[in-house]
Formats: structure tokens, sequence, C-alpha cells
């Protein structure tokens, strides 16, 4: 199909073999919506619920309550736990269809840094920006998909 075929990679299983910067990634978007999560309740611990503080007994309508930043970086958190089994999958692939490359890691940490300036600027209210950057990053999320097709 287009060139693609399972190419196990040398190091393959074997011990002694190596986690790429791609695979990294993924680790580092699993995070992402953990910290978004984080940017979304600063500062609102140890405020009496009564008050406005955080709400652990209910979490997910206290964070539909909010507005502002922390209403942006909710919909960040939701945003990123969206774009990770794509990303995911799509270093997965690739290494697994034609093994890890250069430009899937290049990809893959630019992916990473789109997205954190995108969190950034939908904390910081920059829509038009914001919509740029992910759809830049979403680029590069599809390219690293379509290495095994070009390769």
């Amino acid at each position: 199909m287009l060139g693609c075929h399972l190419v196990p990679y040398p190091t393959q299983g074997k011990p002694g073999a190596q986690m790429t910067p791609a695979i990294f990634c993924i680790l580092l978007a699993a995070i992402m919506p953990i910290v978004c999560a984080g940017l979304a309740k600063r500062g609102a611990f140890g405020i009496p619920r009564s008050q406005g503080g955080y709400d652990n007994l209910d979490p997910r309508g206290w964070l539909e309550r909010q507005e502002g930043a922390r209403k942006w970086a909710n919909n960040a958190q939701a945003n990123s736990w969206e774009a990770l089994p794509f990303f995911g999958l799509a270093v997965l692939s690739t290494h697994l269809l034609v093994g890890p490359t250069l430009l899937a890691n290049v990809l893959a940490v630019s992916f990473i840094v789109l997205r954190a300036l995108y969190v950034y600027l939908y904390v910081t209210g920059k829509q038009a920006a914001r919509s740029g950057v992910w759809t830049l990053a979403f680029a590069a999320n599809v390219a690293i998909f379509l290495i095994p097709v070009f390769r």
C-alpha cells in the first residue's frame, strides 16, 4: 500500500533499545492536560467553597462555573485530552511502520512546542493566534502520521 510495509526497527524488543524523542513527546502530551487542570485550579485551593474556592466534592461543576482564564485553562485541558490519542497513534504507527526518523522526532517536538504555545494563547484569551497555532500543531500531527506513506 503506497510503499508502506512493516519493517521491524533493529533494536525493537532488544535490551538497550532507546526511547526516541518522539515517543517521549507522547508522555509530554499526556502531562499537558494535567498542567492545564492545575492552571484552571491555581489559587483556588485554601479558599472556602462558600467563597468560590475550589470544590473537591464537585470539581467538574466548579470548573463549569468559572470564567475568564480559569474557564479557558479548563477548555485547553479538554482540547489537550482530545489531541492526545491522534498524536500518540501518529507517533507509534510511524515508529512501527518505518522505525524512528529524524523527521518524526522534529515534528513531534514541534507539536509539543506548538501545543504549549496553544495553551498559553488559550489561557491569555488570544483566540485568533490560538486558532492559527492549533492548525499548525494539527498539521505537524498529520505530517507525522503520513511519514510512512512517503518513505
